[in-house]
């Protein structure tokens, strides 16, 4: 076999690896960590769980605790669920006629005899489970790598940029934006980079004086340290931190539990500005990524360092659950959404509503996955 394709083959192996590993160790946290807050407020609720899964398909691996729980790895390796006694899939559809021929023992611990109340909460808590995790995650950050304390100054204007043309000044120390106290250059970027097109009002600290300066960020492309292409608001700043000026100031636990739910809040809010973007027509559909666009950054951050992969997993995570719970049927907010129709009537949606409803989430899950990976292929096949 010639030499340089081995060497071709070696070099696809390694590039392989270095995506698929680190993307199923990202992806095996977040869905453990969801499933298992399913997990837990079922068990506290009196309903019995039959299995937990990490993935879907044939079984690889599991077994039984003492409770009857099946705890399993299986062949498909992307999401996983928990079944409860009394679903009919692992959709957590029921069956009216399992249901009926119920014995009053067994529907003690069957989840869709529980109350509203008691299945609103085990399906909520998953996703809750992820912004816990998310949260964790950014606080052990802070804690151990501590918060950036590079001052935001600016250090030079982009010719008839946005930041020009609204009054800054070299030398300006940015202190606040709407409301929100600015410590570092990093929490402007934040800020701004997330919030193109609206208008901001800035209060920056010049000669001893705040002075107050409003402007909009304008949308640009930008590219990130590993080529990615990102459209976000930006406002012409320049900043050149000068020697021994980029610190990290330590934190306590509270604050950094504080940091760690901005960073929860920022991640959701930023999610709701991007889909509202796209509603008016300013965003980019083609920013929605997929599996294979999760995949890429996984090996990416892989190739940066353990502390940028553990960073992932948490917005990720956060990610994953905010999607959970969107009112679309067949994901965690499509049954709270029937849950909540049931509390206003007093009774379950009939089993044919319920059928069509989830056949309708499941359509469009289906048309999310296609539009995400068509995204990432277009994304690949441009790179």
């Amino acid at each position: 076999m010639p030499e340089y394709f081995i060497h071709s083959i070696n070099a696809l192996s390694h590039g392989l690896l270095g995506t698929i590993v680190p993307f199923l160790f990202v992806l095996t946290i977040v869905v453990f960590f969801h499933e298992l807050g399913h997990f837990l407020v079922a068990r506290w609720a009196g309903v019995k769980v039959l299995t937990f899964s990490l993935g879907f398909g044939p079984e690889l691996a599991g077994f039984n605790d003492r409770h009857g729980t099946r705890w399993k790895i299986s062949a498909i390796p992307l999401g996983g669920y928990v079944k409860f006694f009394g679903d009919d899939s692992e959709a957590s559809t029921p069956s009216t006629e399992t249901l009926a021929a119920m014995t009053a023992e067994e529907r003690e611990g069957s989840f869709h005899h529980k109350s509203v109340g008691k299945r609103t909460a085990i399906v909520a808590a998953g996703p809750v489970a992820n912004f816990i995790l998310g949260a964790l995650i950014f606080a052990g950050m802070a804690l151990y790598y501590g918060k950036p304390s590079t001052i935001a100054r600016v250090d030079g204007l982009v010719a008839e940029s946005v930041a020009a043309n609204a009054g800054f000044k070299v030398g300006d120390v940015v202190v606040d934006i709407d409301g929100s106290a600015i410590q570092s250059f990093a929490d402007m970027q934040r800020i701004v980079a997330s919030n193109a097109g609206s208008e901001l009002g800035f209060k920056v600290k010049r000669d001893g004086a705040i002075v107050a300066l409003t402007a909009t960020p304008a949308l640009r492309e930008v590219k990130d340290p590993f080529g990615n292409a990102h459209r976000i608001g930006v406002l012409g700043i320049e900043h050149k931190a000068q020697v021994g000026e980029a610190t990290s100031a330590s934190v306590g636990v509270l604050e950094a539990l504080k940091i760690g739910v901005e960073q929860v809040w920022y991640i959701i809010s930023s999610t709701f500005k991007f889909l509202g973007s796209l509603f008016v027509g300013t965003g980019n559909p083609a920013e929605v990524s997929g599996v294979i666009g999760i995949a890429k950054l996984s090996g990416q951050a892989a190739s940066a360092g353990f502390q940028f992969v553990i960073n992932l997993c948490a917005i990720l995570s956060v990610s994953i659950g905010l999607l959970n719970l969107f009112p679309i049927p067949l994901l965690d907010g499509g049954h709270l959404l029937f849950y909540s129709a049931e509390a206003l009537r007093g009774r379950p949606l009939s089993e044919r509503t319920q059928e069509v409803g989830f056949r309708i989430g499941l359509g469009l899950v289906l048309m999310l996955m296609v539009f995400a990976t068509y995204n990432d292929i277009l994304r690949i096949a441009g790179s």
